[in-house]
């Protein structure tokens, strides 16, 4: 995938249209300070006056000390007191220009994250699980990156030395031969036609080169958050090896991106060596034929000594640019990724009433050449309990990411109060449905904070409450940081029943009128699950539950148990109807009870 995306930008080396939307899509960050902006443009403006008056007055003295006599001697005084005048003019301008801007800068980038941010939040769980963490977190860097150094240099220092570069040549055309503005324009027309050329052909290696480095980094960060997993294969040397060979395409990329730079190096130099021979020998010439003072040829090596530094600069800065293009696009190609998921144009609140769900031959695929869920109807009186069982695969998961939409049914409904879920916000959705999920994952942070996460703004006592009703009050005793010991990163530092406790605390804490609980008791030992089970059957009184199980012994006391077979219901009924019935679920019922007993004897 990553080869095809380098060969399709070698064979467009030109900007892409992305790039062109995503260079636009900086100018509302900053357009919204506009009077900071402007008065920035303005001392621009005036350092630039100062620079380029510079020259000029140098000339003045220079010619007024080639010749002194007493009667004009005042006069060098006065034009070097003006020299250091624009001197300082010129960096004051500049300095107060950088002081003023930088808070547009930074507004800009914070404006620009935080909406990338909340986008990727918006996004469908279907794009979360089709990216890399790690890749995208590159994307995001170097496109944060990125925005700082183009808001800078396209603003601060191509559009001022173009501005430069045309005033010298205006006053080269006015004051003396018409060739010494010319050269200096051809000069700069030959420096920037060839740099844009050289730098969309170089462009494919960048490119490849930052494909290849993100792609090192995303297999480095994979592979580290998937520790135990690499230790309990011993696969060490392996993904090693993976990585090696990652870096090793960067490096062949990298190096081809320099090797081409110091062809571009060197073409520029000679551009600019050839402008600077030119306009010196004219101006030596000037001076040896009397048409020009000593003056004069301080004044034109004043001016070539500003115009091509600077302007060497600006090939280096044009280069970059594009390379921030390249960055940009991709952190602004998820900004413009529309969301899967939508609220509809005329979504209203979610009204609970009573909190019954209802699924009307719900038919759902992540994949169309692979359905899940197959005509899937029942429905949940609001303050019961139902529980969906079945083997791995069946679809019984799926069920609940549905109720949360994080995906849109293929066909049929899914309602709550007679409101089918399509068309009321998902904020209020969420908002009143409490999720205990198969696999915890808590942030690198507290505790308390991974609690309290449940309803941010609930105090100390309604959170240690929610701890104590998990049972997780005894455990937190123990620790010697209490609730603010740090659970590391994905909670790692946590056993897995541990977690899931974390996980039911805040499902306790939000207090929602519908709850969910994907195989809530799975990782935990049977005391445990026992404890726990009691404390779920607790706050599930009165509210509509759906409970996804694997072991059968947690859903007895549910009002329907659905039993799901490769995305269909294949029976339905309480526990002694199915029991009675001795089919499906009575097969899986006896599996489990003597599994357990051959647990037992083994112990």
């Amino acid at each position: 995938m990553a080869h095809d995306r380098i060969r399709h930008d070698s064979m467009t080396p030109r900007p892409t249209a992305g790039q062109w939307r995503a260079a636009w899509s900086l100018a509302p960050y900053v357009w919204r300070y506009k009077r900071r902006v402007l008065i920035a443009f303005a001392l621009l403006l005036g350092a630039k006056l100062a620079n380029v008056s510079v020259p000029l007055v140098l000339k003045e003295i220079v010619d007024r000390l080639e010749h002194p006599d007493a009667t004009t001697l005042a006069l060098p005084l006065v034009f070097i007191a003006l020299y250091g005048l624009l001197r300082f003019g010129n960096t004051a301008f500049t300095e107060l220009r950088d002081a003023l801007f930088a808070r547009v800068l930074q507004r800009a980038m914070r404006g620009i994250i935080h909406d990338v941010f909340r986008h990727l939040h918006a996004q469908s769980l279907r794009f979360h699980l089709d990216r890399r963490t790690g890749g995208l977190a590159v994307d995001i860097e170097r496109g944060a990156r990125s925005i700082r150094f183009l808001i800078n240099f396209t603003l601060f220092n191509i559009g001022p030395t173009l501005l430069e570069i045309l005033m010298v040549a205006g006053v080269l055309f006015v004051k003396y031969d018409p060739w010494f503005g010319a050269i200096t324009l051809m000069t700069l027309a030959v420096y920037i036609a060839f740099t844009v050329l050289v730098t969309n052909w170089r462009l494919k290696y960048r490119r490849a080169m930052n494909e290849t480095d993100a792609a090192a980094n995303a297999r480095a960060v994979d592979s580290l958050l998937n520790y135990e997993t690499v230790k309990y294969f011993n696969n060490e040397d392996y993904e090693s090896e993976r990585l090696r060979n990652d870096l090793r395409r960067a490096e062949d990329a990298s190096v081809a991106s320099e090797v081409s730079l110091a062809w571009l190096n060197a073409g520029q130099s000679f551009i600019i060596a050839c402008g600077v021979t030119a306009m010196m020998g004219l101006a030596a010439r000037g001076v040896a034929d009397k048409s020009m003072t000593l003056g004069d040829l301080v004044l034109v090596n004043a001016y070539l000594i500003q115009l091509f530094i600077p302007l060497n600069f600006l090939g280096t800065v044009y280069r970059e640019i594009r390379n921030a293009l390249t960055d940009m696009e991709k952190l602004f190609g998820l900004l413009h990724r529309p969301p899967e998921i939508v609220d509809a144009p005329d979504a209203e609140t979610l009204a609970i009433t009573a909190g019954e769900v209802r699924f009307e031959g719900v038919v759902f695929a992540y994949d169309p050449r692979r359905p899940i869920l197959d005509d899937v109807s029942f429905v949940i009186p609001a303050g019961r309990k139902l529980a969906v069982v079945g083997a791995s695969g069946a679809g019984k998961s799926t069920l609940s990411r549905l109720l949360f939409r994080f995906f849109d049914v293929t066909s049929g409904r899914i309602l709550i109060d007679g409101q089918d879920i399509r068309q009321v916000t998902q904020a209020s959705l969420r908002r009143h449905i409490g999720m205990v999920p198969q696999d915890t994952v808590l942030f690198n942070d507290s505790l308390y904070h991974n609690i309290a996460y449940g309803r941010v703004d609930a105090s100390r006592e309604e959170v240690v409450e929610a701890a104590r009703a998990a049972r997780l009050d005894r455990f937190i005793a123990s620790l010697p940081d209490g609730y603010d010991t740090l659970v590391g990163e994905r909670g790692l530092k946590l056993s897995g029943g541990e977690k899931q406790r974390v996980a039911i605390a805040r499902a306790i804490l939000k207090n929602p009128p519908i709850l969910v609980f994907d195989e809530a008791t799975s990782s935990l030992d049977s005391a445990t699950e026992q404890a726990i089970g009691q404390e779920l059957a607790r706050i599930s009184e009165n509210r509509t539950t759906l409970v996804i199980a694997h072991r059968l012994s947690t859903v007895v006391d549910a009002d329907e148990i659905l039993v799901l077979e490769n995305g269909r219901i294949v029976e339905r009924g309480d526990h002694d109807a199915l029991m009675r019935r001795d089919g499906r679920y009575a097969a899986m019922w006896r599996l489990q009870l003597r599994e357990k007993k051959d647990t037992a004897a083994a112990a």
